[in-house]
This record gives structure tokens, sequence and C-alpha cells, in this order.
């Protein structure tokens, strides 16, 4: 029994020993390292610091952008896509192009930038509407899809009939709530066919027909079906 109190007591200065090891192997890795340690603490509170002064300044900007655009969208409702998209500086309405310029990476810097690819679009400026429409950045699946919309009606434009199809065919597909969706998918196959591609065509036609059935563009692609299959 005695022999056994022994062991345990070795076993027990044993585990004092290595714990004092431990912290003292502790204490001096901290001292070693203590500079390290200060500057990454330094740079996590710089980087916590600028990372909430980039949030706090993106709201602030993008109720900025909110309010000017509110004030210049009725120009664009009303088609006065030049007033849109230049403002009314002595009324003190903004653009979208100053919008886009200033809080563009904003959502409604960005939602700016969509309406903006639109009015260059219908003013015909098609290349510009094509960029503007590319780099837009929606987070609405309709706006999404008509944006992607917009994209292909610029290839369209420019002669570009195989990249209209393909982009037409994503706005198409791109949201089952799109009340667009019929007729996306309509100007997809007619861009399909205008490239040479009249199988594709064919199958988004026979798509139509199938799960948009009672929309215009289904009675349409009965007749365009007729002419393809001849």
């Amino acid at each position: 029994m005695l022999k056994k109190r022994k062991d345990l007591a070795k076993v027990k200065i044993k585990k004092q020993d290595d714990l004092l090891t431990s912290y003292e192997n502790a204490v001096s890795w901290f001292e070693t390292n203590k500079k390290l340690l200060t500057n990454v603490g330094i740079a996590l509170v710089v980087i916590i610091a600028a990372g909430w002064f980039y949030l706090n300044n993106q709201h602030q900007n993008n109720d900025k952008a909110a309010l000017e655009f509110a004030k210049v969208f009725s120009y664009y409702d009303n088609g006065q896509y030049q007033l849109a998209m230049n403002g009314i500086p002595e009324r003190n309405v903004r653009g979208l192009q100053a919008i886009v310029n200033d809080y563009g990476s904003t959502t409604y810097g960005n939602l700016a930038k969509f309406y903006l690819a639109n009015c260059f679009f219908n003013s015909g400026e098609y290349d510009k509407a094509l960029e503007a429409y590319k780099d837009a950045s929606v987070s609405s699946p309709l706006l999404e899809a008509s944006r992607l919309a917009g994209v292909a009606a610029c290839y369209e434009a420019k002669g570009n009939f195989d990249d209209a199809a393909k982009n037409f065919e994503k706005a198409g597909k791109y949201s089952a709530n799109d009340p667009n969706a019929p007729d996306n998918l309509a100007n997809a196959a007619r861009n399909y066919a205008k490239a040479g591609n009249k199988d594709q065509a064919i199958e988004l036609y026979k798509l139509i027909k199938k799960e948009h059935g009672s929309s215009a563009a289904a009675r349409e692609a009965e007749r365009y079906l007729g002419e393809l299959l001849g």
C-alpha cells in the first residue's frame, strides 16, 4: 500500500513538472512573439475599423443615390431619355450618368446603371448600352432577366445574332415568374434562326408551346414552327 502511495506521489510530481514546463514554454513563446501579436492585434483593429467605415459609407452613399434616382426617374418614365441621362442641374436634378459616376457600386447606383443602359439603347447608342448592361448588378430576378434581355437586344441591334440568341434564352429561362419569359424565348428562337441554328430555334418554339401555352408567343410559335419544319 505504501508503495502505491509513493508511485502516486511520483505521478503527481511529474504532472506538476509537465504543467510548469508547459507554462514556461507558453510564457517564452509569448515573450518571443509579443511584437508580432501586438502587430496582428493592431492590424485586426485596422481591418475591422476599415470594414465598418466602408459599410457605413456604402449605406450613406446608397441613401444619397436613392434620393437622386427618385428625382430623375420621372423623366425616364416619360421617355425623356436625354434629360434622364444628363439631368437638369438648374433644378438640382442629377442625371443617371452622374449617379452612376458617384455611386455606381451601391444598390441604387447599379439600378441607375441599368436604367442608364435602357436610355442608351433607346437613343440608339448600342455600344454604350451594352457596356452599361454588362456592368450593372441587380438583385431582383425580374430585373436580372430584363438586364440579360437588354444585353441580347444590343447584340441583335449590332447584328450578332448568335450572342443575341444565347442571352435572350438566358433571360427567358432565368425566372419562372417573369411575364416576359415567353417573349424572350421567342426572341431567342428568332435569333437562333437568323444565326443559322435552325434546330435550336425549333426546340425553343416547342418549349414556348409546352410551358407558355396560353401566351401570345405560343400562338406565334405555331406559325414559326410551320415555317421552320416546312
